[in-house]
């Protein structure tokens, strides 16, 4: 099991209220033992200007479930984790709709965490791949 503690999807959608997160209506809706789930509008908010979804809302869900899962697998009271480097491959477009990420451990070492992020449209098929490296840093 990747995460310390067990998740509670409630405060993590609370927490990010406020946020870019909230902005573009991204939800965490599921979790398992090494993997975080969340979806994301396609519509005014994600859309570029020729009607699909626009690769760095892609992005931005992309790192928001990689960090969001990152910050579950260390003791937040002494460490979090902050992005390194993000990579997106856009596979499909997407017009419509919601898509759903779902962010997988690669590696979680003691300074450096990998995931990989799969956003799928409604049908399965996927939109886009991108891959995470997080830094454990202390906190403060």
């Amino acid at each position: 099991m990747a995460f310390r503690t067990p998740v509670d999807i409630d405060a993590i959608n609370t927490r990010a209220r406020g946020s870019l997160v909230e902005n573009l209506g991204i939800r965490i809706t599921e979790a398992g033992d090494d993997w975080l789930r969340g979806t994301m509008p396609v519509d005014a908010r994600t859309r570029q200007p020729y009607g699909l979804l626009h690769g760095g809302a892609s992005v931005a869900l992309a790192e928001t479930l990689g960090s969001m899962a990152g910050n579950l697998c260390v003791d937040n009271a002494k460490e979090m984790v902050v992005g390194l480097e993000i990579n997106a491959n856009h596979l499909r477009a997407a017009r419509e709709g919601v898509v759903t990420g779902t962010a997988r451990a690669i590696h979680v070492g003691r300074s450096t965490q990998v995931w990989e992020i799969r956003i799928e449209n409604e049908a399965g098929k996927p939109v886009c791949i991108s891959r995470i490296t997080l830094a454990v840093v202390p906190v403060g």
